[in-house]
């Protein structure tokens, strides 16, 4: 039987990630420091610890890929179509002659990648909050699209 102490501590894990908005890699510190003091003391918080690191994890190994499809397709892009010459000796750089028809198929691949990295952490912040509620009701809570790291 899981008591409200253990219960608050699961939900303050799952809660803990929303320091990445003001502490870097505060998403990944504040539930491990929670999870490893309480784990032993709850299975419930123990499953919440992992689940919440599980998530976090996932969403970091999820954002680094698309963050490597996004940036070199953007600079290949960039690349395609400045002159070197108007960088070098240019002072009034001026992009005239900028051809998106070109490179149609590598902005589509770019631009998609960007706006699944914000779907994906906008739906993080929501799946959080919905977390914490499930957890702070005393239901085990599985976040979707997560790899089992921790096991």
């Amino acid at each position: 039987m899981d008591t409200i102490t253990h219960k608050n501590a699961a939900t303050f894990i799952h809660l803990s990630t929303l320091s990445q908005y003001f502490i870097p890699f505060g998403n990944y510190i504040f539930p491990i420091l929670v999870w490893s003091t309480k784990k032993d003391e709850s299975d419930f918080v123990d499953y919440n610890g992992k689940q919440v690191l599980n998530f976090q994890l996932s969403l970091l190994l999820y954002s680094l890929v698309l963050i490597a499809i996004a940036v070199p397709v953007f600079i290949i892009t960039i690349f395609n179509n400045v002159p070197f010459d108007a960088i070098v000796h240019d002072d009034n750089f001026v992009l005239n002659n900028f051809n998106f028809d070109a490179n149609m198929g590598l902005l589509t691949i770019g631009i998609m990648a960007v706006l699944i990295f914000g779907v994906l952490k906008i739906s993080e912040f929501f799946l959080i909050i919905y977390g914490a509620i499930k957890t702070s009701n005393g239901e085990k809570f599985k976040y979707p699209i997560t790899i089992p790291f921790i096991k």
